[in-house]
């Protein structure tokens, strides 16, 4: 068992570092754009899927926070899928959709760290929180299994939720 709060704050430290990566030239870019893909997606799905309608149950935890996470994924997505699209890391636009890409997943994982994950950590029990993190765990794992962050699962993604950004 792992508590959900630090398996949530784990990803986001990982977002951090493949950010880092895709800035770097030396690395492969297609390839850690496809970590970053993946694991983004997933960890998305499995916090509107698993972990916010739960944490919606606690008085401490504010339904409006709750709903503009899910907002900024929606925003992430959009970001993401510019990006993947260039293609060419090599391209002039790359660097740009890239830096749009940070601007909006950072934004999202320092609101979400200020309010709901500090809410949760104090409302939502301890035994809770580890059982959310066992949830947490196998919903992003399945979302990875079916291939979540292919490009044309991202469009999707955009697709169902271009009302949350507009």
């Amino acid at each position: 068992m792992a508590d959900v709060i630090e398996l949530i704050l784990a990803d986001h430290r990982r977002f951090e570092d493949l950010f880092r990566q895709l800035r770097d030239n030396s690395n492969d870019r297609l390839a850690v754009l496809k970590d970053l893909a993946e694991l983004l997606v997933a960890h998305a799905e499995a916090e509107e899927g698993e972990i916010y309608p739960a944490l919606r149950r606690f008085g401490d935890v504010d339904d409006h926070e709750v709903e503009h996470g899910a907002e900024e994924h929606a925003e992430g997505h959009q970001a993401l899928l510019a990006l993947m699209e260039v293609g060419d890391p090599e391209a002039q636009e790359w660097d740009e959709k890239l830096e749009d890409l940070v601007k909006a997943i950072n934004h999202h994982l320092d609101e979400e760290e200020r309010t709901i994950l500090n809410s949760a950590r104090e409302a939502v029990p301890q035994q809770r929180r580890d059982e959310l993190g066992d949830k947490f765990v196998e919903a992003r794992a399945a979302r990875v299994s079916a291939g979540c962050g292919d490009i044309s699962h991202v469009r999707d993604l955009v697709e169902q939720t271009k009302d949350r950004v507009d």
